[in-house]
């Protein structure tokens, strides 16, 4: 993986967006409060959207909010800040913190026990960008929110759940024969 450093947003204008401030990470809970706030914030999505989000991809981004907010608060010092953005079929998650040093992501390695976040976190999302910030960095994270890609037909931030019946086959039958 490149490290990226940008400076455009990847929602140009959110539907919806929210932010929390994690300033005392060693009391613990900060990753289940952060997992809350992500279910929270998704639970509300159906206001500026045409339908509910999924419980597959709230999953994906509780997911991912839980390794991006983790990195933050074990390694590096001072609070830390959660903004989640809703755009038409996508959530923007970014993590701000206040060390200026992006992470370094690790290669595969089945055998390491921990340290695998960016690497599930890229595994998963369209996007992972990490650009500087006025007191440390931002860490970008663009994840979809569409569980197919879109139908042209529908109009732009629908949220799409299609699900296709599983037609039995003989076996050796070819699909469509």
């Amino acid at each position: 993986m490149t490290d990226a450093i940008t400076a455009e947003r990847a929602v140009p204008e959110p539907l919806l967006s929210a932010g929390v401030v994690y300033g005392d990470a060693s009391r613990g809970g900060v990753i289940a409060s952060a997992r809350a706030f992500t279910a929270e914030f998704l639970a509300d999505a159906p206001a500026v959207l045409r339908g509910p989000v999924g419980d597959e991809r709230v999953e994906l981004a509780q997911l991912v909010v839980s390794e991006l907010v983790t990195n933050a608060i074990r390694h590096t010092a001072g609070p830390c800040r959660l903004l989640l953005e809703l755009g038409p079929g996508v959530l923007e998650i970014s993590v701000f913190d206040q060390e200026a040093a992006a992470p370094v992501p690790r290669g595969h390695d089945p055998r390491r026990i921990g340290q695998h976040g960016v690497e599930i976190v890229v595994a998963v999302c369209e996007s992972l960008t990490v650009e500087p910030a006025p007191e440390g960095k931002r860490v970008r994270a663009r994840l979809s929110l569409l569980t197919e890609p879109a139908d042209p037909a529908e109009p732009a931030g629908a949220v799409t759940h299609r699900h296709r019946a599983r037609v039995p086959r003989r076996p050796g039958e070819r699909p469509g024969a």
